[in-house]
């Protein structure tokens, strides 16, 4: 089977939302393979403590190249302690011009409980312009769900459980089995 006949990894759903000084990541658990569900259990959202500076990450795309991307922001991190912004750039930097990185596939959503970006192959490095962003094939359906909630008097964890539930009933590819991690500064 060449590669253009496989039929690829799909599918995976973050979310980030900042509200009243805390910031949840959730990530659904499904890993599909074509129209088959290989597993329902995996676990996409992760914290990270380089040097003791806390960080909350979440993955969407080839789980290899998330954890590739992950080691590499720890460095960053380790390098500029307490300076997420300026680790994002520098992962993003590296990502874009380093010939092994571009040929990642994967993106993330960080954050360390004040500040929330999204990370990307094409050296983008985004903080949302609403508090809340979302990635993944079920992202934007997650995405407009938590943005009509941000106005309500649901916590960030109410918010994400609850966008991320909206898109789990609309997306094939995703899951209601969450990670679910809280950050706050």
């Amino acid at each position: 089977m060449s590669k253009d006949e496989f039929p690829g990894w799909h599918g995976t759903t973050i979310i980030g939302v900042k509200k009243d000084g805390e910031v949840v990541i959730a990530g659904d658990g499904q890993v599909s393979l074509g129209q088959t569900v290989i597993k329902g259990t995996a676990r996409k959202v992760r914290r990270l403590s380089p040097g003791g500076f806390e960080v909350v990450a979440g993955f969407a795309g080839s789980t290899a190249d998330a954890f590739a991307l992950l080691e590499r922001l720890e460095g960053k991190l380790e390098s500029a302690p307490g300076q997420l912004a300026r680790a994002c750039v520098e992962l993003a930097k590296d990502w874009r011009t380093d010939k092994y990185l571009q040929k990642l596939e994967a993106m993330l959503i960080v954050s360390d409980g004040s500040e929330i970006f999204v990370i990307t192959g094409a050296g983008d490095v985004l903080e949302p312009e609403h508090n809340v962003t979302a990635i993944g094939s079920g992202g934007n359906y997650a995405l407009a769900a938590a943005r009509a909630m941000m106005d309500s008097d649901k916590s960030a964890e109410d918010i994400a459980r609850a966008a991320m539930a909206i898109a789990a009933d609309i997306c094939v590819y995703t899951n209601g089995n969450l990670t679910v991690e809280k950050i706050s500064r």
